[in-house]
Formats: structure tokens, sequence, C-alpha cells
């Protein structure tokens, strides 16, 4: 742990000397992996949803820990067709959190279905299970429980809340590939669980995204629905099923190969820096990291963050963000607003209806008065550290708490 000096040097925002003259590791990370197997794909000629595509299937839902998965373009469309694919019809109302990228509530609008945005807790940043709770009508069909940054929401707790109630849970796993509650992979907890492939990814080709299940019969209907309807087993030309055309390609396939080759060895670097971060950051004014599910056993830290205490530090988030990006760290403030905030949402009770600019205005619904309190103040105080900046070496960790103990030193120097 930092003790806070008595006097820091001038902040660089204010013509000091930076504290990180650190290279930090780029990302995407590939090597000869990915460009031997895109070879490979390449000088097939099968370049479409073949072997490739099964083989990475097979080898994420192993490293995950669960029995069957979809793959499909990108998470978004893997939140889509999970809904789908668990009944989620229009006009039932499904639970998210809005601390979150815009998709996991974006796609419950896309199938016609109603977000009920429920508050997240201050120390995991994940659902609270007891304003889920709160959040439940007659309505309610399912939960989305998001796992931000890898951290886990309370699964425990809100499976209780959905067998209680009879709902479903969809995990969006977007930031958790790795992480673990109770020794079981992310995504495996619910009746299914998705993952996202995009460019600042963990694991990525790009774009791409993934639907884990142990279920069988779901995974068979959501490859229906990314395979045009077509039914397993079904003539080419049989579309027994609404579908719609979202196969991953050979080369994404390829491409998540070779990043699978080392997706472990990521996920525990990332890991132990970010505990050696918390560790030199302890006890410093002003700064807390949220914590850990208790019961997590694993946790892949797409995202280090930490949350600010403006008032004990005078000075405001963004201002502190600012001084830390001039001492070399490359932090920004996140989701700096909660969905419902989004003119999407705000604008839900207005019309005429529209299938793009207006798709609420004819449900009936108006998000306005929607208040989630801790959301609100996470949005205003958080502060994201990217996840390629925790595959660097212990020099650079060390940097970074240097950097952010310097900023606190002088943070009342910076103002509002």
């Amino acid at each position: 742990m930092f003790s806070t000096p008595k006097t820091a040097s001038p902040l660089a925002l204010q013509g000091g000397e930076p504290v990180c003259k650190t290279t930090w590791p780029t990302w995407p990370v590939f090597d000869d992996a990915e460009r031997s197997l895109l070879a490979e794909t390449l000088n097939s000629g099968q370049w479409w949803f073949g072997a490739k595509v099964k083989r990475f299937e097979a080898e994420f839902v192993a490293f995950q820990g669960s029995a069957f998965a979809v793959s499909c373009t990108n998470g978004t469309t893997a939140i889509e067709m999970g809904l789908r694919g668990i009944g989620v019809n229009e006009g039932d109302e499904v639970i998210v959190p809005p601390y979150s990228f815009i998709a996991t509530a974006s796609a419950v609008v896309t199938i016609g279905a109603i977000p009920v945005f429920a508050d997240i807790r201050p120390d995991t940043l994940c659902l609270d299970p007891q304003d889920v709770e709160r959040k439940i009508t007659r309505r309610t069909k399912a939960i989305i429980p998001v796992h931000v940054a890898g951290g886990m929401a309370d699964m425990d707790e809100l499976a209780q809340i959905a067998q209680r109630n009879g709902l479903q849970i969809l995990e969006d796993a977007a930031h958790a590939w790795g992480s673990q509650w109770k020794g079981r992979g992310a995504g495996t907890l619910g009746r299914c669980g998705t993952f996202s492939f995009q460019a600042t990814k963990n694991i990525t080709a790009g774009e791409g995204g993934i639907l884990v299940t142990e279920d069988e019969a779901l995974a068979d209907i959501c490859r229906s629905f990314t395979h045009c309807g077509r039914r397993k087993g079904s003539a080419w030309y049989d579309h027994d099923y609404l579908g719609s055309n979202l196969r991953l390609t050979e080369f994404q396939a390829a491409v998540l190969l070779g990043q699978m080759t080392r997706l472990e060895s990521q996920t525990l670097k990332r890991q132990a820096n970010a505990r050696q971060l918390d560790q030199l950051l302890g006890g410093l004014k002003g700064i807390r990291a949220p914590a850990a599910a208790p019961k997590m056993t694993r946790r892949s830290y797409h995202l280090y963050i930490m949350r600010l205490d403006e008032a004990a530090l005078g000075v405001s988030r963004d201002r502190f963000v600012e001084a830390l990006n001039a001492e070399g760290v490359p932090a920004s403030k996140g989701w700096y607003r909660p969905l419902y905030a989004n003119g999407v949402f705000q604008r839900a009770h207005l019309g005429p209806a529209h299938g793009i600019t207006e798709p609420l205005a004819d449900k009936n619904v108006n998000y306005t008065a929607v208040k989630c309190p801790v959301c609100e103040q996470v949005c205003r105080d958080a502060v994201w550290i990217p996840q390629n900046v925790l595959l660097t070496d212990d020099a650079g960790i060390r940097a970074v708490a240097a950097a952010i103990e310097k900023v606190v030193a002088r943070a009342s120097d910076l103002g509002f």
C-alpha cells in the first residue's frame, strides 16, 4: 500500500513530469497462431460455417464449463436469440440493470418486450436482487444480470428469486470469459448465458458472439434462429421456424481459436495484477475498488473499476480522469449515464411508433420518472482502466498505482 506523500510533484496536467512513461500492452494480442489459422482457412476455400466454427464452439464451451454453445454475429444478437429461445414474447417484461452497454436493454426492445430497470449494488456494480424483487410484476418473464467488468452478480439470490416467481435468467456475460461463481463459469448458472467477442473484449475477432447453455433443446432452437429457421436434420430449403442469418464465419472462428490459446494465461495475469493494484491502493483517501462477490472463485477483469469520493478528494471525477490521463494512465469515465437516460427510453411515451426511432411508443411505458440512485451515483463517480493495462508487468502496475496516488495527493489543486 502506498502512503500519500506530504508533498507530491506537480501534476503533469499542470506542467509536471508524468508518472507513467510505460508503453502499455497493445490490444488485440495476436501472433502466428492466428496467422496460421487464417491462412489455413483462406487456402481451404471453406469460409462459411464449417469445421472451425464447430471447433471454436467446443473449445469455448469447455473453457466456460457448459454443455452446448451456439455462436453468432455479435453479443447483441446473442442476447436477442437467447431471449427468444427462452420464450420471451412481445409485451413481456424483462428486468435489466441500467449500468450496462445499451445492448442489454435494446435486445429486449428489439424482440418486442419491455425492459424494466432495477438498480445495482454499490459494492459489485451488478444487479441488486432486492430491487429486482421489487420490480417483478405479473408480466415479468425474465431477468438479465450483467457481470460488470468480470465481477459477477449474486447468482444464488437471483436464482432463488427466479425460482419463486417462475422466471428465466439469461446472464449477460459479455465481460466475464473465465469468471467463476463457486467454481462454475459465468453464463452457466442461468437458463443460458451470452458473451461478446467485440474488438475491445478479452477475447476478440473484431466482432462475434456466443450463447452457452446446459439445455440441448434450447441450443437447437437458438441454432435454428441463427441459421434462417432451419431445424437440425432438416432439408436445406426447409425453414420451419422464424430465423435470421446470424452465423459466425470461419475467419472469425479461426481468429478466436488463436485467441483461445492465451485466454487462460491472460485471465490469470489480469486477475493477479488487479489484486496487486487493490493492495497498492488500499486505504488511499477517496478511492475504493468495487469488491468481488464473496462466492466468486475467479474474476476475468475486463476492466479495473474504482470509485471516487469527490467530496473527500475535492475534485470532480471528470477532472480526476483528465489528470490521470495526463500522468499516462488511459483511464475513462466508462458508462457515464444510466441506460434509461438514453433518448430511446426517454422518448418511449411519445409517438408515432417507428421501428427504429420510436420502438416503444405503442407499449404504454414511460421511463422519464425512472430512478436508480445507486447506478446514477456510480455513473458520476466511476473510473475505468482498460483490460490491456492489466496485462502489463509489475513495474507497470506500480506506475499506475503511483499515478493514482499522485493525483489523489494533488487533487485539491484541480478543483471541480
